[in-house]
């Protein structure tokens, strides 16, 4: 049984790279999403404040 836990905290030592990974593209893509959402609001008519 000691031999499975090591093995098991080896092995998810080995995916660090994978978290840190998807931190980004996740914070990416809500970045983009913002800004694409302040961009585009620009474009839109705002008739009302005539």
């Amino acid at each position: 049984m000691p031999h499975t836990v090591a093995l098991l905290a080896a092995a998810s030592e080995d995916q660090g790279l994978g978290n840190a990974l998807r931190i980004v593209l996740l914070t990416s893509l809500v970045g983009a999403v913002l800004l694409g959402w302040f961009l585009l609001r620009g474009y839109r008519d705002d008739d009302n404040n005539d």
